[in-house]
């Protein structure tokens, strides 16, 4: 069992949890995730590191509440436990030697964007962060990023409410344009990291995504998070999660992504029928 430390909301739908498991902070890294299960009859679930201590022997995560066990991590609190904690899982975030690095965070991206962007500040990259939002509401970690060593930090929302009004691709386009980016990474919902790859690559700059497939075991043995990379097939969980952005087929992880969709709201709601806190 894993003992929950800390809980934090910072949305609506939007939370963060902080957990004491030593063995996995001592060899987590940026870009890596890890699998748990809230009960020992639950799904086995994948969230991405957030943050994590290996002198104190906590991880952290942030995510949103989609389906059943989403909502049911959002009832839990400092004191409870979660049945399975496994990973690092997955190939770290490639950091150093890229010059002009660019790092674009959208939505709950931007929790795995946070450790990217400082990973890359420690190898000695020079480091934008681009934070974008729907609205103000839906912005998080703005301060963590500030208190980063970051050339420069610009925050965009879909209504204005928050920095600049518009999207992520338009800052990036002007800076590409500008020749201003030796590298370029993507993290956010796929129709966000479809779009800043395809402005990237008008300009030639390199690209890497970090993908959300579907996934199971996270080993690479029930194919589930398979994705389709320069013609090849590739696992998510054991040759990514980062890709050449570039090269991913993201029309096909689109639909895939979308198969289960309706299924975690109609789950979502029968566990909210059950829940007492909306008794």
């Amino acid at each position: 069992m894993f003992d929950i430390l800390a809980t934090r909301q910072l949305s609506d739908s939007v939370f963060e949890m902080t957990v004491a498991a030593p063995a996995v902070a001592r060899k987590a890294a940026a870009g890596q995730f890890f699998i748990l299960r809230v009960g020992e009859r639950g799904e086995r679930v994948p969230f991405t590191f957030s943050d994590w201590s290996a002198d104190e022997g906590w991880i952290r995560f942030i995510f949103m509440r989609v389906g059943a066990t989403t909502h049911k991590l959002t009832h839990l609190a400092a004191g409870d436990q979660l049945a399975d904690v496994v990973g690092p899982l997955g190939v770290p975030s490639h950091t150093g030697g890229l010059g002009r690095a660019v790092v674009v965070g959208g939505g709950v991206g931007a929790a795995v964007a946070y450790p990217v962007a400082r990973a890359m500040c420690a190898a000695g990259d020079e480091v934008t962060v681009i934070l974008g939002a729907r609205n103000a509401a839906l912005l998080i970690l703005e301060d963590e990023f500030r208190a980063l060593p970051l050339k420069s930090l610009v925050v965009m929302t879909d209504d204005g409410s928050a920095g600049e009004k518009g999207l992520v691709t338009h800052p990036l386009k002007e800076m590409c344009a500008e020749g201003e980016v030796d590298h370029a990474m993507a993290i956010g919902p796929a129709i966000m990291m479809k779009f800043c790859a395809a402005t990237t690559k008008e300009f030639g700059v390199p690209t890497v995504v970090s993908l959300n497939p579907i996934m199971v075991d996270g080993t690479g043995m029930c194919g589930a998070c398979r994705v389709t990379v320069g013609g090849e097939t590739k696992f998510g969980c054991v040759d990514g999660p980062d890709f050449d952005g570039h090269l991913v087929d993201f029309e096909e992880l689109m639909s895939r992504q979308r198969i289960y969709v309706e299924d975690e709201r109609e789950a979502d709601v029968e566990y909210s029928k059950g829940c007492s806190c909306h008794l």
